[in-house]
């Protein structure tokens, strides 16, 4: 996936605060670090990364290491938790990675005293809704594999830790960030680079103290309610529709589409 935010002009609203970033060398990770120039930077991950300013501080360190966090996360005013496992892979790989790294996240926050963490969920936290069904974030999740289910347990710590212990929890339900969109598929889960960058600043700026919403550009189709997202100030501009017909959906088919193949899940789980 090619991701760019560099025709996007620089948000300057975090100038003077440092801000974390996980998964910080992927690619949505860097080109969110690259739209904000101004702001003290803390990029981690478990591969190498490149700073991309003065104030950019790379960190090597993986998600389940709750201690290196912490020290990472020193005099942060927020998170943004980019960092795991992307797909769908064996349930014991993204119960160790996926959720309790985001439960590393979340504590190392409590404990360094950060006001906010960012997640970055997934619209495949309800993938096995039919594509008849227009979703918001207060219907029931339906995972639509392993992957989707590790993203609906860290949603849960994420409003656990803002209910029981006041860290401001923002959830942002990705879609399918992208230069343009390719399949049929994404003429309705279509994120643009310009408007991944609007939803990270509304996630980082929002008023609410814990709030979940579907980060996707206003696709003229569509399977999720952008009200929540407006809520906390997300305004998508761009629409899928601009990019041509990439063909028509059956009828009825669950959202997740391949993913929500029983063969998705099953090839990924480890053989004994």
């Amino acid at each position: 996936m090619s991701v760019s935010l560099a025709s996007v002009d620089a948000v300057n609203t975090f100038k003077g605060q440092r801000w974390a970033v996980t998964g910080a060398a992927g690619t949505i990770g860097r080109a969110l670090r690259e739209s904000l120039p101004d702001t003290d930077l803390v990029s981690i991950d478990i591969a190498e990364v490149a700073p991309v300013s003065a104030s950019d501080r790379p960190v090597q360190c993986d998600v389940r290491d709750l201690a290196a966090l912490e020290a990472a996360f020193a005099g942060c005013a927020g998170v943004v938790h980019l960092g795991g496992v992307p797909d769908e892979a064996d349930f014991h790989e993204l119960a160790e990675i996926n959720i309790v790294g985001t439960y590393h996240v979340l504590e190392a926050a409590r404990r360094a005293g950060v006001g906010r963490v960012v997640f970055a969920s997934s619209n495949r936290v309800t993938g096995f809704y039919s594509t008849d069904t227009i979703v918001d974030e207060s219907m029931p999740p339906r995972p639509d594999g392993f992957y989707g289910a590790s993203k609906v347990a860290s949603e849960a710590l994420c409003r656990l830790y803002s209910d029981k212990f006041g860290l401001s929890t923002i959830v942002m339900r990705i879609g399918s960030c992208e230069p343009a969109p390719t399949s049929a598929r994404e003429l309705r889960t279509w994120l643009s680079p310009g408007d991944a960058l609007r939803a990270f600043e509304a996630a980082m700026t929002a008023s609410q103290q814990h709030a979940t919403f579907y980060a996707v550009s206003r696709n003229t189709q569509h399977w999720w309610s952008l009200t929540s997202g407006e809520v906390v100030g997300y305004a998508p501009v761009d629409d899928a529709a601009e990019h041509g017909v990439h063909g028509e959906l059956p009828a009825g088919q669950s959202q997740g589409g391949a993913y929500a193949n029983v063969e998705y899940s099953l090839d990924r789980m480890r053989t004994p």
